[in-house]
């Protein structure tokens, strides 16, 4: 299943506070924590309680998604491990994703994003997987692959599920939002 969510994912990161992290309460309310949580504590209290270990397969966010996991206290018990697949070789090497697809639909589309999320899965034995791709400027943007554009994969029980995103802002805006769409991904999947 694709979602193509390209109106700018403004609605989530509108209703954060403190830093784009924390969650307001009714967000919160639905997977029981107060709306003090932050959305990577919430995918690891969620991953905890279902104990379901998480692996993560980062191209436009350079480990981001990661070291954020990696802030929450008891994310050993979870996170197995990481991949950083910036070039194409990583992505075809460590992940498995195909030279022919690579080279039919390129490195920022559905296609390597969900080849990313079921090749990282299974390299490191998980339970789930986020994977993602994009162009995080604030070169590299053509008229039909934006600076912005992020693809993302969450593989869980046999199931990928892509979305499309562009984001506004600068680089580091860029990838912040994929993190914060991307840790959300992880949430509703499992949930």
């Amino acid at each position: 299943m694709t979602v193509d969510k390209t109106s700018v994912g403004t609605d989530l990161l509108n209703k954060t506070t403190d830093n784009n992290t924390a969650y307001p309460a009714q967000e919160c309310a639905g997977v029981g924590l107060s709306c003090n949580y932050k959305p990577e504590e919430i995918v690891v209290d969620l991953l905890l309680k279902k104990q379901l270990t998480i692996t993560t397969a980062e191209s436009c966010t350079g480990g981001l998604i990661g070291a954020t996991l990696v802030n929450v206290p008891g994310v050993s018990s979870v996170f197995k491990e990481g991949y950083i697949t910036y070039a194409n070789e990583s992505k075809q090497k460590l992940l498995g994703v195909s030279k022919d697809t690579l080279a039919k639909y390129g490195a920022v589309s559905e296609q390597t994003a969900r080849e990313m999320a079921k090749g990282a899965i299974q390299a490191a034995n998980a339970d789930v997987s986020i994977a993602v791709t994009g162009i995080a400027g604030p070169d590299g943007g053509t008229p039909k692959k934006p600076v912005g554009l992020v693809y993302m994969a969450c593989n869980y029980n046999g199931e990928t599920v892509v979305e499309k995103h562009i984001f506004e802002g600068d680089r580091l805006q860029v990838r912040t939002g994929t993190v914060l769409y991307a840790l959300d991904l992880v949430r509703r999947a499992i949930s």
